[in-house]
């Protein structure tokens, strides 16, 4: 077998002696820029829905657009990454990604601004898998490695905590349409200093699998569909029964394809590992009930409370930044309790507070707080040591891939979270009543995480 391909470093851009710290910021930057529009959109809702005049449902496709596109394509990001190289396809999902950006913050219809979001998801999962491969082959393994990690979740999740403050000025201060303004000089940056400062990666040759990518992108496409509209169409209308059959068949050839094709999406290396199983596992419970959380919060604050989008990022502010909290936290959690200890105490933590939010509409503001602030920073403990987990139980050459896949898992929970947490307000009538289902669902979600790593993952 011949080796594979392996770019140089090109002249001048200071590759070679770029400081951890300039890595770490150029190759975050993609992954900060996702996580920011995150929630950044959930508190311009309202002021989205009184501008375009958006249902609920269409409320739910303007989060739900961006994470469908990004989670079905994300194991396609991988694959280019693996064939063109990690750097080259970032850039290329930064440059997608900005523009796309532009076109939301020029959007007058619904429809046009949930097609820039659908580009937005485009972008955004050509440059998530080479984020996490390139700053896992930057650096080499142990401590330095893991401290990158960590570091770099918690960068993500300081912009998902800033998101919502940032959101909440800008909405207030220039109308919706700024939160999406804000990607501009944040994917400038990361473009530029990728350019400057981060080697070209090696390139590994094989096929694309384009058959086996369409299939999962028409499963998740089909099941979003269903999902979403089920609520406003009806779960019995032709359409929707449609839908559901085409997941079923969706899912049934893509089985069908990687059982029989010799260049599967996925090594039988990874799928037979139980560490790559469980943390991906692992990463759609996760995201599910975050997503899920951030969804239900941002629409209880804003619509049960009364408050204005900037007091709503104003609230939101802390509860996010305890995500960030956890992610340091984790290192130190990890090196007295390992991998697995890390994660079920932070797994126990976030299914304690989910559990305590059940009671929501009786609790005074500090309470609540307090409740998502525990629930938080322990999904935040435990979000490094899952990255690791899957990370490290890949090698070299499969690095692109496991990444991918990990994260693919993340978006396909956030996707499944805002639909489910929509289904449930669609059901329930009483908007109480729904948010603690809500709450519910979140806390089976992180408590159904903390079982199959007590289940699946073996003592260090």
């Amino acid at each position: 077998m011949n080796p594979p391909a392996v770019d140089a470093a090109p002249a001048g851009t200071g590759a070679a002696r770029a400081r951890p710290a300039t890595i770490m910021i150029a190759v975050a930057s993609g992954f900060v820029m996702a996580m920011l529009d995150v929630t950044i959109v959930n508190v311009a809702l309202k002021a989205m829905q009184d501008s375009l005049s958006l249902s609920l449902t269409a409320l739910v496709w303007v989060v739900d657009a961006y994470t469908l596109s990004f989670a079905a394509l994300l194991l396609w990001g991988g694959a280019l990454a693996n064939r063109f190289g990690s750097r080259t396809i970032y850039q290329t999902g930064l440059v997608i990604f900005v523009t796309a950006s532009l076109l939301c913050a020029a959007a007058s219809t619904p429809t046009i601004l949930i097609a820039a979001r659908l580009l937005q998801g485009v972008g955004a999962a050509l440059f998530m898998p080479s984020s996490l491969s390139l700053l896992t082959l930057a650096f080499p393994p142990g401590p330095l490695r893991v401290r990158m990690i960590g570091i770099w979740g918690a960068l993500v999740s300081a912009a998902m905590a800033f998101g919502p403050f940032v959101g909440g000025v800008l909405v207030n201060a220039i109308g919706w349409r700024g939160i999406f303004w804000v990607n501009l000089p944040v994917g400038l940056i990361g473009l530029w200093l990728t350019h400057r400062h981060v080697a070209r990666s090696p390139r590994h040759a094989g096929p694309l699998n384009g058959g086996g990518h369409l299939f999962g992108a028409a499963a998740l496409a089909a099941l979003s569909f269903t999902l979403i509209q089920g609520p406003s169409t009806g779960w019995t209308s032709p359409a929707i029964v449609g839908c559901a059959l085409a997941t079923l068949c969706a899912v049934a050839a893509f089985v069908v394809r990687e059982r029989r094709t010799r260049h599967r999406i996925l090594s039988q290396a990874l799928l037979g590992n139980p560490q790559f199983v469980t943390g991906s596992l692992l990463g759609l419970a996760i995201n599910f009930a975050i997503l899920a959380e951030i969804f239900l919060i941002s629409l209880y604050l804003q619509q049960q409370r009364g408050e204005n989008p900037l007091q709503t990022g104003f609230h939101l502010f802390p509860l996010m930044a305890m995500f960030g909290a956890g992610n340091l936290a984790s290192a130190r959690v990890s090196a007295r309790l390992g991998a697995r200890g890390t994660l079920l105490s932070g797994l126990g933590l976030a299914t304690l507070g989910a559990v305590a939010l059940i009671d929501v509409a009786q609790m005074p503001y500090w309470i609540l707080a307090l409740a998502i602030g525990i629930s938080n920073f322990g999904a935040g403990q435990a979000i490094p040591a899952m990255n690791l987990t899957v990370m490290q139980s890949a090698g070299p050459a499969d690095a692109n891939l496991a990444a991918a896949s990990l994260n693919a898992s993340r978006q396909i929970g956030s996707l499944l979270g805002v639909a489910i947490a929509s289904v449930i307000l669609h059901s329930i009538v009483d908007q109480q009543l729904a948010t603690a289902m809500g709450f519910a669902v979140i806390a089976a979600a992180y408590a159904g995480g903390f079982g199959l790593v007590f289940k699946a993952l073996r003592p260090d």
